[in-house]
C-alpha cells in the first residue's frame, strides 16, 4: 500500500493530506590526514570533479590567501562535486588528527558493472580493481556470486584505509 491508497476499509487518505514532502541534498563526510589528496582519488574513482574556487577568485589559493587562512591550515578540506549536469552528492573530505581505527559503519557501493552477470561482471569488476590499486587503493577480498542472491562484489579501501565495494 502507498499513501493515496484505500486505508482501512472505507477511509481514503489524500497524500497531500500528509503536508509537503521535501527532498533533501546528501554529503558524503570523510574523515581524514589528507584532504587534497583523498578528494583527488574520489575524484578519479568516481568521475568526480574538484569544487572550483568561490566566484571571483581563479584559484582556491587566491581565495586562501584572500580570506588570511595560514598554509599550514590550507589542506585542512576539499570538495568533490558530480560532474556538471549530473546529480549525486557532494562528497567532503576534513582533516581530523586521528588515524582510522575500526570498521566502517556506513561504505560507499561503487556501481562498477551494473546490468552484468557472473565472469562477466566479476572481470568487470576485477578491472575497476586494477585501475583503482593503481591509484592507491588496496583490494581487501572478492566475494563470488553464489547463483543466487549473491551477485559478486569487491571489497576495497581508499588510500586512508576507508572502505568501500565495487558492485
Amino acid at each position: 500500500m502507498t499513501l493515496g491508497e484505500r486505508v482501512g476499509p472505507t477511509v481514503s487518505v489524500p497524500l497531500a493530506s500528509f503536508g509537503v514532502m521535501t527532498i533533501r541534498e546528501v554529503q558524503v563526510t570523510f574523515d581524514c590526514a589528507d584532504p587534497d589528496a583523498l578528494a583527488g582519488f574520489w575524484c578519479e574513482v568516481l568521475g568526480y570533479r574538484e569544487q572550483p574556487p568561490p566566484p571571483g577568485f581563479d584559484s582556491w589559493d587566491a581565495a586562501l590567501d584572500a580570506w588570511g587562512v595560514p598554509p599550514e591550515e590550507r589542506n585542512s578540506r576539499s570538495a568533490a562535486l558530480p560532474p556538471e549536469g549530473d546529480t549525486g552528492p557532494r562528497l567532503f573530505f576534513q582533516q581530523v588528527p586521528e588515524g582510522k581505527t575500526a570498521k566502517n559503519r556506513v561504505h560507499l557501493d561503487v556501481r562498477s558493472a551494473p546490468g552484468t552477470a557472473g565472469d562477466e561482471r566479476m572481470a568487470a569488476l576485477e578491472a575497476e580493481a586494477a585501475r583503482l590499486v593503481a591509484l592507491g587503493a588496496t583490494k581487501v577480498r572478492r566475494v563470488e556470486p553464489d547463483g543466487g542472491m549473491e551477485a559478486g562484489f569487491i571489497v576495497m579501501q581508499d588510500p586512508e584505509g576507508n572502505e568501500f565495494c565495487l558492485d
